[in-house]
């Protein structure tokens, strides 16, 4: 008889799939005491987007999160995904900041480390696998699986060899958007236990329905390991349901030992728990086989469509999931998991939203191109590498072997605002809103985002935080109407395009503006771009950096401003050449498409 162990993703990846990452340790803390007798072989708690929203949307110390969950759940591995040299952000980061990172993640409670690369590059895994054996903690190496003509099963084997080779004490199947099919997952897993002697854990979404299929296949063919959900958070872009998988093995050589009883008494806690959070729901967390085309994988997908909401343009996504896998094969078929999911899905976003593929390049699709996230599994389009890198050399060797010691530099940066080491590291993670955490810490001015009550009928919901749309109800004739405001697309031919969800239905309306100005988030106003020589911006976004000052001269094509839209940052680039005459934004503001930021006089 062959025990299978279960890993249930409930606390991280299961709420990150379906709810934006948006779930609260308020309704962690409470179920923990009985999470904690399950018997799961581990809990995965951390990690993945969960630092990000922590800071940026719930205004939670991501660290004294884990704390409170390591004190909660005393008998039960704690587990966290980590992006190897990316460890939780969107960059390489310094090896140094590496093994303090892990160092620290271990110290507070981490038991498993499970390292990926978005590249399957192993040289971006090798100082994170360092660290956590160095810490004495679990390192699993990981394969991000996916497919395309450069994926093959030698490839996988080849690369987890290389990973037991280094030092790793288990492996893991990661396939972050459904795409595996039984009988792929069962060729994989019996060549993997062929040919090296880790245990193979297998984790995989239910984008495309067969999750549970390629669950069982895999435990038929030798993995020791399943990752779950409890049934509340479970399915679509989610995972199998616990409960189910249990029930699936029990009586059988492969039993996991598990309550379902217990299981099922947890079930109905988040039950209640997923409908404080109905104002994150996607309509595309369901089965979608479309998956198997788009590759989008879960924790994206809610993302990604919270994200064109935000633009007001919610309507286009089914153009922007077609656009996705010409982007991947011009990039030479990355895995599309964090950050080459966001990398390639922005910039797929960009090119339906120009109308024109590539006329705006991200500048982390430019650093891709030169090489900066590691070797690219398949041939990129050269044209397009010299479109966005110029004669700009191609880096070859390990990017962070680029890259000086930044701790020092980072404590010096943020100062007194990090009372701590773990402080340092959320800046290191995520400067700007790291940053403004600390800020807002320090004053006392912590706001998360507004929960919206749950809605009973009749009853009119109130605008929420940041992300979330205006809803109210307007009463027509007797009827009941529930319209949200979800954006402002770009004015066009003198009329400004609004696109509104009216009972859940999407909408795009037209109205001709009564002047030439639109307000912004800051309540100041902006004329419109009229002439050549103005300055705007196709997406709504922050500005992050401002490149000239007034005076200045620019050439056309010169880069004048950043902007940060959808987590990627943009060069905005001068359209005629001439002198700079008038900045009106700086960095930080909130701009909108259209309007006129900087101003060149040719």
């Amino acid at each position: 008889m062959k025990k299978i162990f279960v890993t249930d993703t409930i606390l991280r990846d299961a709420h990150q799939s379906l709810l934006a990452t948006r779930m609260r340790t308020e309704d962690m803390l409470p179920i923990c005491d009985k999470l904690d007798k399950v018997g799961y072989w581990s809990l995965e708690v951390w990690g993945g987007a969960t630092f990000d929203a922590c800071v940026r949307f719930l205004k939670e110390d991501p660290w004294e999160r884990l704390r409170q969950l390591r004190a909660a759940l005393p008998n039960t591995r704690l587990q966290m995904l980590l992006r190897g040299q990316n460890l939780l952000g969107y960059r390489h980061y310094s090896d140094d900041v590496v093994r303090a990172f892990v160092a620290k993640a271990a110290a507070n409670g981490i038991d498993v480390f499970r390292i990926f690369d978005a590249m399957n590059d192993v040289r971006n895994l090798r100082v994170a696998i360092e660290a956590v054996k160095a810490a004495g903690k679990h390192a699993q190496g990981t394969i991000a699986y996916t497919t395309s003509p450069v994926h093959t099963i030698d490839a996988f084997v080849k690369q987890a060899k290389q990973m037991e080779a280094m030092g790793c004490d288990s492996v893991a199947i990661k396939d972050m958007a459904g795409l595996l099919t039984p009988y792929a997952t069962g060729e994989l897993v019996k060549a993997l236990k062929a040919e090296q002697s880790l245990p193979v854990f297998i984790h995989s979404h239910d984008t495309a329905g067969l999750a549970a299929m390629c669950q069982l296949k895999a435990v038929e063919n030798g993995a020791d390991h399943i990752d779950t959900a409890i049934s509340s958070f479970a399915w679509g872009t989610s995972h199998p349901g616990t409960e189910s998988m249990v029930a699936a093995l029990k009586g059988s050589e492969f039993d996991t030992g598990l309550s379902l009883e217990l299981l099922q008494e947890i079930g109905l806690y988040f039950y209640a728990v997923r409908k404080k959070y109905h104002q994150f729901e996607s309509e595309f967390t369901s089965v979608d086989t479309r998956v198997q085309v788009n590759q989008v994988p879960g924790g994206m997908i809610s993302n990604l469509a919270n994200q064109l909401k935000e633009q007001g343009a919610l309507n286009r996504m089914s153009e922007v999931l077609a656009e996705i896998p010409r982007v991947r094969e011009d990039l030479g078929f990355p895995p599309l998991v964090t950050p080459t999911s966001q990398i390639v899905g922005t910039q797929a976003f960009f090119n339906v939203l120009a109308g024109e593929r590539y006329k705006t390049i991200t500048n982390e699709v430019k650093l891709y191109l030169q090489g900066g996230y590691g070797q690219a599994p398949g041939k990129v389009d050269e044209k397009l590498r010299r479109q966005a890198i110029g004669n700009e050399d191609v880096i070859d060797v390990r990017p962070a072997d680029l890259l000086k010691p930044e701790m020092v530099k980072l404590r010096g940066e943020i100062g007194t605002l990090a009372k701590t080491e773990e402080d340092v590291l959320t800046y290191a993670m995520f400067p700007d809103i790291g940053r403004k955490f600390l800020e807002e810490r320090a004053a006392g001015t912590l706001n998360p985002e507004v929960l919206l009550p749950i809605p009973e009928p009749g009853s009119v919901a109130k605008a929420g935080g940041e992300g979330v749309p205006t809803e109210f109800i307007i009463d027509v004739h007797g009827e009941s109407y529930r319209v949200d405001i979800t954006g402002v697309g770009v004015k066009a031919e003198g009329k400004r395009h609004f696109y509104l969800s009216i009972d859940g239905m999407p909408e795009e309306v037209v109205f001709e503006p009564l002047n030439e100005f639109v307000a912004t988030s800051g309540g100041s106003k902006r004329n419109q771009a009229t002439a050549p020589g103005h300055v705007s911006t196709t997406m709504p976004g922050n500005i992050v950096d401002v490149l000239v000052k007034e005076g200045d001269t620019v050439k056309a094509g010169q880069a004048v401003l950043i902007t940060e839209a959808m987590k990627m940052e943009t060069e905005v680039q001068a359209s005629i050449a001439g002198r700079v005459v008038t900045i009106h934004v700086a960095k930080g503001d909130r701009v909108n498409p259209g309007e006129i930021l900087v101003e060149i006089e040719g």
